[in-house]
Order: C-alpha cells, then sequence, then structure tokens
C-alpha cells in the first residue's frame, strides 16, 4: 500500500524548473568565409548552471517562455599537417536558435534561404524577416519565414546584393525590405504574405 501510495504521489510531482540566462559580454574576433576579421561580442547561453551555447545580439521574445537569439560557435581551423599544434579556434556565425525557459530546450531554427554572413534578420512575433540567398549565391530574395513551418510565408527572387534589416509594423502586420536600392511592402497574413503598392501606386489607380 506504501508503495501504492508514494506511485501515486510521484505522478502528481511539480515539473522540474530550468534556470535559463545569458552570461556576460566579451568580444572575440570574428573570421569570415573569406578570410575577413571583424570583433563581435558574444555571451554564453546558461542552462541549470552550464554553459549550453554562445549567442550574439539581442534576443527576441516570442511569447512569456520561448526566446530566439542568434548563435554564434567556435571550429578548429587548423590544417592536417598542423593536427600537432595547438588547436586554431576561430569564431564563426550560425543560425537562429529558439530556447524553451519551461523546458530548457534548445532548437535549431529552419530559417529558408538564410545566409550566415549576409542575411540581417528582423523578428515580429514568431516572424523572422530578411533577405537570404541560393546556395549557389546566384540568387537573393526577401523573406520571411514563421517558426515551425518549413515553406517561407515569402520568398521573393530580387536583383542586388544582400540588405539591411527589414522594418515592422503593425495593424496591420506589414514588413518592408529596402533592397537594390527600393523600397518594397507586404502585408503579412497568417501563413501567406501580399505585396503592398505604395502611396503613388495607389494614387495613379485612382
Amino acid at each position: 500500500m506504501i508503495c501504492v501510495l508514494l506511485l501515486a504521489g510521484g505522478s502528481f510531482a511539480a515539473p522540474k524548473t530550468h534556470t535559463v540566462a545569458l552570461g556576460a559580454w566579451r568580444a572575440v574576433d570574428l573570421r569570415t568565409g573569406s578570410g575577413e576579421k571583424q570583433q563581435i561580442k558574444v555571451r554564453e547561453l546558461i542552462i541549470d548552471g552550464h554553459a549550453r551555447e554562445y549567442t550574439t545580439g539581442l534576443p527576441h521574445e516570442v511569447t512569456d517562455r520561448l526566446f530566439v537569439v542568434r548563435r554564434a560557435y567556435r571550429i578548429n581551423d587548423a590544417l592536417p599537417e598542423e593536427n600537432k599544434k595547438p588547436q586554431q579556434w576561430i569564431w564563426r556565425l550560425g543560425g537562429w536558435i529558439s530556447i524553451d525557459r519551461q523546458t530548457g530546450h534548445i532548437a535549431q531554427l529552419n530559417l529558408p534561404a538564410f545566409d550566415g554572413e549576409t542575411s540581417e534578420t528582423s523578428w515580429y512575433r514568431d516572424y523572422a524577416a530578411y533577405c537570404g540567398a541560393s546556395d549557389d549565391g546566384s540568387k537573393t530574395y526577401m523573406v520571411v519565414s514563421q517558426i515551425g513551418r518549413r515553406k517561407p510565408v515569402l520568398r521573393k527572387e530580387f536583383s542586388g546584393p544582400a540588405c539591411a534589416a527589414p522594418k515592422w509594423e503593425r495593424t496591420p502586420s506589414r514588413v518592408t525590405f529596402v533592397a537594390a536600392g527600393e523600397k518594397t511592402s507586404f502585408v503579412v497574413h497568417e501563413h501567406s504574405a501580399d505585396l503592398q503598392a505604395d502611396a503613388g501606386e495607389e494614387d495613379n489607380q485612382q
């Protein structure tokens, strides 16, 4: 009887709480794919007292328990013949990760056409807007991606280099890209986005 009561009590035990925090900033030298160096600030993502990842930039609060942040990481840059020498760690920028404060779970986000070196991301709710690129870099896109969806809400090709972080507005939810010197706005719905004509075009139509 005692064993049964203990098992029954255990099934109603409160779920384990997790401590999620971001550590202190420190400056590091970033190395791009082309070999260029630039300085960025990184800090540790600490869960239950253990450093789990390095992050850079400010986090974005998606819900009261979920937030996203850009990942940074170190990779060994030593050549095969240099294996006996001290490891040569270099810093690189990764993609975006989500962190659940309640469970402590970390997940790599799927952001279609995201370019680790050129994409500057702007978040609103659970939407990420950025200029991305094809795998070979021959095409560039205006992209809006939603957490939890494989297919992007918006993926529109344009000619030109990568753009700065897009600007969001609410009521209606609208995102504006400045790409190839032109400003383009889209009204974002639940799972789609519609091109919005600028004021000059609307006046001409009237």
